[in-house]
């Protein structure tokens, strides 16, 4: 895999940078061609804008091609449609889930935390011992401070930046992902020799009522499609615990989620069946991705998967 460990220069994306980054490339696709332009149009100095670049493609809401960039029919039906100013909690889900789903260009944190953390907490030093690890396991030269600031910035888009008065630094915005109570910051632990204390956090792996049943399916049928892209079945176990599903990207409890397949024949008006015998807990489904992508993604905001 291609895994990203920087390009976001340090800065966790901010609530304004997509909507504003949507207008910008729908208005003029080559606007991040020229740099100068690109902030002059954005307000913001050049490492800003070189971080709006990357988040407005790591969220699939714009795609690189020949050149300039596009936007993705997901940043068209979400900016254009349902959410132009990023005001709804269900949009902040998807962003989500698109940042731990990129195939294609992964962005390493957020893909080993949330799918090969072994530990039920983290501090930050634990983490970047692993990261080293990681990276020369993966051939690549890293030095100690790219892996740090690539963690930094996992970290704070999920958990507030705040000044010792408790208010938000005006230079370190928090990201909107914040909203969503991810990680959590449970308690401080002693580092080492040195008597030096560091937080440590885990993720919140409670109930999540706020992903709609529309929203699970349409990111069940994102992983189904993009892990099992040939088979009509997959199982319990794939939907809970296997890289990349819905149950590991929104840590997701396993109750939860036999209770959210108990339903979704009912969700899915009959498109999507789970069956849960003493030999198998298998789905299967009839319903094509591809051909039903937009009209997924609709019932998100609008209602029922079928009548969407």
């Amino acid at each position: 895999m291609n895994f990203k460990f920087s390009g976001h220069e340090t800065f966790p994306f901010r609530y304004a940078w997509l909507p504003k980054a949507f207008r910008a490339i729908e208005k003029k696709p080559t606007i991040f061609a020229d740099e100068d332009e690109a902030m002059v149009s954005l307000g913001v100095g050049k490492n800003m804008m070189r971080s709006i670049r990357f988040w407005v493609q790591a969220s699939d809401v714009a795609k690189h091609s020949a050149g300039k960039l596009e936007i993705t029919d997901f940043g068209r039906k979400v900016f254009s449609e349902f959410d132009p100013y990023l005001e709804d909690r269900r949009t902040l889900w998807l962003i989500h889930w698109k940042l731990c789903s990129n195939a294609e260009d992964p962005l390493f944190a957020w893909d080993y935390l949330l799918n090969s953390w072994p530990h039920p907490e983290f501090n930050r030093s634990e983490v970047l011992q692993i990261f080293e690890q990681e990276a020369k396991r993966l051939n690549r030269t890293l030095s100690a401070v790219t892996l740090a600031q690539h963690f930094d910035t996992f970290l704070h888009t999920y958990v507030p930046t705040r000044s010792k008065k408790g208010l938000v630094a005006e230079d370190n915005l928090d990201s909107p992902l914040v909203e969503l109570e991810l990680i959590q910051k449970i308690g401080e632990r002693n580092i080492g020799e040195s008597g030096r204390r560091e937080p440590v956090y885990a993720f919140r792996r409670d109930s999540k009522p706020d992903i709609t049943a529309e929203l699970f399916i349409y990111c069940l049928l994102d992983f189904w499609k993009s892990k099992h892209p040939n088979e009509k079945t997959i199982t319990f176990r794939d939907v809970a615990i296997t890289r990349g599903s819905p149950g590991q990207i929104f840590k997701l409890p396993e109750w939860e989620i036999r209770e959210r397949l108990e339903a979704i024949e009912k969700d899915s008006n009959g498109q999507i069946s789970y069956r849960d015998s003493a030999s198998e807990q298998k789905l299967s489904q009839t319903i094509a991705f591809d051909s039903l992508e937009e009209k997924l993604l609709s019932a998100i905001y609008q209602g029922e998967v079928g009548h969407a």
